[in-house]
């Protein structure tokens, strides 16, 4: 098997973080696109601004909200979900902060493996205190 590289798995804590954050002492969580609930291991970090889009944005946690799989593997790009995550991102953040976001999406963002190492180290943390919270 292949090792992650440092960015894959940064990437994959913060959509395991995202997730968790958002979810209740239950463990269930709301898709930002479509408004299904589910327990947070059946949900997903969806990217506002796909990943592969942006280098700026690709792990900033301001891009990423919970998803059902649905709305991130499918109507993100054949349905609905952008415009509503658009909707979602406005009345969260504000027009200003989203037009910036869009209007930055193709700047390069150089990260190096001591910025990957402390994102991950950080976000593990997170991760842990939220598994405990939820009873994991």
């Amino acid at each position: 098997m292949a090792k992650k590289s440092p960015r894959s798995k940064c990437l994959e804590a913060l959509q395991k973080l995202t997730r968790l954050k958002a979810c209740d002492e239950s463990g269930f969580c709301r898709c930002v696109t479509c408004g299904h609930t589910d327990y947070f291991t059946q949900m997903q970090g969806g990217h506002f601004i796909p990943k592969g889009n942006s280098s700026r944005w690709a792990l900033e946690p301001e891009n990423v909200h919970v998803q059902c799989p649905s709305c991130n593997l499918f109507q993100m790009k054949h349905g609905t979900a952008s415009h509503a995550y658009t909707l979602y991102m406005i009345d969260f953040y504000g027009r200003d902060f989203v037009d910036q976001m869009l209007a930055s999406k193709s700047e390069t963002l150089k990260l190096y493996k001591r910025d990957y190492e402390e994102m991950l180290s950080d976000w593990n943390a997170q991760i842990k205190e939220h598994l405990h919270r939820v009873g994991h």
